[in-house]
């Protein structure tokens, strides 16, 4: 239940911050970690090898098996490159043979044997083992304390493999998640001056409004007062137009 509910507080804040930078790192980062969560991967994991019978080549072989949790191609892949390094591998359907193997420094004439395994969907196993009747004794006992060691180290490469994985996605998604902010910030910063200049843009118009209504309201004073005295010039001019008029008048009636 506590991994449950973990996992989906971590669902919750991945996909608060998909949303908000849509990166596709993000969201394959997300995609990992939830399925990492919700298995239980984070508890640290313990490898165990164990003795183990195997159908090899036609023959029931005794050696040992170490189990793991991952997809089977990828134990498939990682379990041939380890191989490879210890001798000449040759392939088949029925099995993986080893020619002149080299452990620990010692190179030895006769072949080892492995093979993989699938276990249900989600995991595998890795065998590998001897023909004890082709080998010496003594070489025998010296190679399986071996075998033993070599799958214990496979094991643990294995499973440190794939959390390096998770860890590179995890990085790439950290520093996705850094450059992300730094850019919130710089257009917060950005932002912020924008509002302050708008703020003091408001200020200055509220004044030049202000300045403005006081304009407009001495110049319909000025235009009233204009109306007032072109009424009153207006009304003068009549007045000495008529006066010139009596003038003219008495100019005619002089004898």
């Amino acid at each position: 239940m506590i991994k449950i509910f973990f996992a989906l507080n971590f669902y919750v804040v991945l996909k608060q911050l998909t949303n908000v930078t849509n990166m596709p790192c993000l969201k394959k980062f997300f995609a990992v970690t939830a399925a990492v969560l919700i298995s239980g991967s984070v508890i640290a994991q313990t490898v165990k090898v164990k003795k183990e019978t195997a159908r090899v080549k036609g023959e029931n072989l005794e050696g040992y098996e170490v189990a793991l949790e991952g997809s089977y191609e990828s134990i498939q892949e990682s379990f041939s490159k380890l191989l490879k390094t210890i001798g000449k591998v040759k392939t088949a359907d029925d099995g993986i043979i080893v020619n002149e193997p080299s452990v620990n420094g010692l190179a030895y004439k006769q072949p080892l044997l492995a093979i993989t395994k699938e276990k249900g969907t989600t995991g595998g196993a890795a065998w590998i083992g001897i023909k004890a009747s082709d080998w010496p004794k003594e070489d025998a006992e010296k190679i399986n304390k071996e075998l033993e060691k070599i799958l214990k180290d496979y094991g643990i490469k294995f499973y440190r493999d794939k959390i390096q994985v998770q860890v590179d996605e995890s990085t790439r998604a950290s520093l996705a998640v850094d450059k992300q902010k730094q850019k919130l910030t710089n257009e917060n910063k950005s932002l912020n001056t924008k509002l302050e200049d708008n703020k003091r843009e408001k200020i200055q118009l509220e004044k030049s409004l202000e300045t403005n209504k006081l304009e407009n309201e001495t110049l319909l004073k000025k235009l009233e007062k204009n109306k007032h005295d072109q009424d009153s010039v207006t009304l003068a001019g009549d007045q000495i137009k008529k006066v010139v008029e009596m003038h003219k008048e008495r100019q005619r009636k002089v004898n």
